[in-house]
């Protein structure tokens, strides 16, 4: 019997180690059928992918920082894969200091960097995806609740989260036409490297996990489960949303 993704093809953009929910997202479609292909952003990055990818031939560089680097990247996946069905764009960034204390001491240009990769970014993408992505096919985003709420030392991420959901909005009702979907994974806190970077980020795990309906925490496999149905052909008439797997966390 076929599985959920057998035949499918899964560019995964963001997998930096396996506690990090974009590895979460290639497990869960790797084990329902899918051929994967990952960028990474430089060469210390790619080390640490090749700890968990040992086919080096389905890493490719991209920066996203960068709309040639993104141009070339995929140029790069069409030629040696082909088409993709779906794009998972797992990308988000800010300086350190800037996630600590009062928004109000957000730097302009700690600002600007963390719209830039955070949110931007997925405009990019989408920008140039429209070339390698078959019709139908699917982009997948990561948010967090930061984006509806004033998370403690969240700051300019939070904000950055918020313009991502729009873009998200916006980018579902243009590549309507591409046959292409866009949609967004809001995720639970989960302990990845991303999140240590926010100050006192164990108040925040704690917090999370206390107001899950179960008191336990969600996972990389569960958020994993809901992308791999939004890169399926179960979910073409989902368009535009944003999709918590929170186990509850936003209900309160």
């Amino acid at each position: 019997m076929d599985k959920l993704l057998s035949g499918k093809k899964i560019l995964i953009m963001g997998a930096a180690n396996k506690r990090s929910i974009a590895w979460g997202c290639a497990q869960s479609m790797l084990d329902n059928g899918a051929e994967l292909i990952f960028t990474y952003q430089n060469e210390r990055l790619k080390k640490s992918l090749l700890r968990l990818v040992e086919d080096e031939s389905r890493l490719v560089e991209c920066d996203v920082s960068s709309d040639e680097s993104i141009e070339k990247a995929f140029a790069q996946v069409a030629e040696k894969f082909g088409k993709v069905d779906g794009i998972v764009h797992a990308i988000a960034f800010a300086k350190k200091d800037e996630l600590s204390g009062d928004i109000m001491n957000a730097s302009r240009e700690g600002y600007a960097l963390a719209q830039n990769i955070s949110a931007y970014s997925l405009i990019a993408v989408a920008k140039y995806g429209i070339k390698i992505l078959n019709n139908p096919g699917s982009i997948v985003t990561l948010t967090y609740f930061g984006s509806e709420r004033a998370i403690p030392n969240y700051n300019v991420m939070g904000v950055a989260k918020a313009a991502l959901e729009a873009n998200v909005r916006y980018l579902a009702r243009d590549m309507a036409k591409y046959g292409v979907r866009v949609n967004a994974i809001s995720a639970g806190a989960v302990k990845t490297l991303a999140v240590t970077g926010v100050k006192d980020h164990g108040d925040l795990l704690r917090l999370s996990r206390e107001r899950t309906v179960d008191g336990e925490s969600v996972t990389t496999d569960q958020i994993g489960g809901a992308a791999s149905f939004l890169v399926s052909d179960l979910s073409t008439g989902v368009v535009g949303d944003v999709i918590y797997v929170d186990k509850g966390v936003h209900l309160i």
